[in-house]
């Protein structure tokens, strides 16, 4: 599914940031979790939740938080690990699951710090009553003790002693010929990082997209015949998929999506190998077919449709041309036969 049609279906969902305790807290049913990249595996859990909500005659509730538990309890974020999702993209794609409400927590060293019992009873009781709580199978809340880790019987326990059902729902295993993997968030980051992206797009059930500015680069693609719009992702703990060429779709602000192919990469014809690369040498140019236009400074989008092949060196720029033309027409017929599918 194309990921903006996935956000704008049925996005009725009301969010609330919790900074405070709710002065009238309404008896729910939910789920909690970071959801990042709201895939197969978490949607699952939430159609489940909604469906026990139903039953129940409660609204349904999502609860997640602003930041990653890991960037409060290890004091440092984690860009190379890659976030999925930002969370405006994580708000967007859970109102898209038809969920009545959605709770953001803020993520503090205080919340950290609360045990799961205590978190169960003030902040899921207290704050937002939650009447029945659904988990993933491998989902865990509340601080560690060292040498203790609690289990989905405990928080059964925790949940008999303040009046709140707890019930924990098995792994959504993928159907993917070439996978036979439990769906997650870190399964789905290995299949990015490997340049896996049918396999990723399979996984979270919607094409995996970057959105950022369109920068000035070195306009060597221009010079070349292939312009390209360079990107500046929105979020720098946003996961780049690893180099290499992809087929794309592309949106500039608010237009018609367009087809493209964006390579990911350190651009090895135009870089000596005696000048050494790094990591900031690191682009992500897109071509958008059959356009000569020139972007800078506006918003675009870059859903990943499929991967055409590795970034390689070319003995010279005539050869590399060569080589973007057959990438611009497999691409073409690529996602031409895509839309087609849909």
């Amino acid at each position: 599914m194309n990921y903006e049609l996935f956000c704008n279906f049925a996005a009725k969902m009301k969010t609330t940031y919790l900074n405070g305790t709710l002065k009238k807290p309404v008896s729910c049913v939910a789920t909690i979790g970071m959801f990042d990249g709201v895939h197969r595996g978490h949607r699952f859990v939430i159609d489940r939740m909604r469906q026990e909500a139903e039953q129940a005659d409660l609204p349904s509730c999502v609860i997640t938080f602003d930041r990653h538990p890991k960037d409060v309890v290890l004091s440092q974020q984690t860009p190379k690990s890659g976030r999925l999702t930002t969370l405006d993209e994580k708000l967007a794609l859970l109102a898209g699951t038809g969920v009545d409400l959605c709770v953001v927590l803020p993520f503090t060293k205080e919340m950290a710090a609360l045990s799961a019992r205590q978190f169960m009873q003030q902040v899921l009781q207290d704050q937002l009553g939650v009447r029945i709580l659904l988990t993933g199978y491998d989902n865990h809340f509340g601080h560690r003790e060292a040498g203790r880790s609690e289990t989905f019987e405990d928080y059964q326990r925790y949940g008999r002693e303040l009046g709140m059902e707890v019930k924990c729902l098995p792994p959504l295993t993928t159907q993917h010929s070439t996978l036979n993997a439990q769906h997650s968030s870190s399964l789905i980051r290995r299949l990015l990082q490997e340049g896996r992206i049918e396999e990723a797009n399979d996984t979270l059930g919607y094409e995996y997209t970057m959105t950022g500015t369109v920068v000035s680069g070195e306009h060597i693609g221009r010079q070349i015949g292939f312009p390209t719009a360079n990107l500046k992702p929105d979020d720098p703990c946003k996961l780049i998929p690893a180099n290499g060429v992809y087929a794309v779709k592309v949106r500039i602000g608010d237009a018609p999506e367009l087809p493209g192919m964006t390579n990911i990469g350190l651009r090895p014809t135009f870089t000596s190998p005696l000048s050494g690369e790094s990591e900031g040498n690191l682009t992500i140019e897109t071509h958008i077919l059959h356009q000569d236009g020139k972007f800078y400074g506006q918003h675009m989008s870059i859903s990943f449709v499929s991967r055409l092949r590795d970034e390689q060196r070319f003995d010279s720029p005539e050869a590399l041309v060569a080589q973007l033309r057959h990438d611009a027409a497999a691409a073409e017929a690529l996602l031409t036969q895509k839309t087609e599918q849909s």
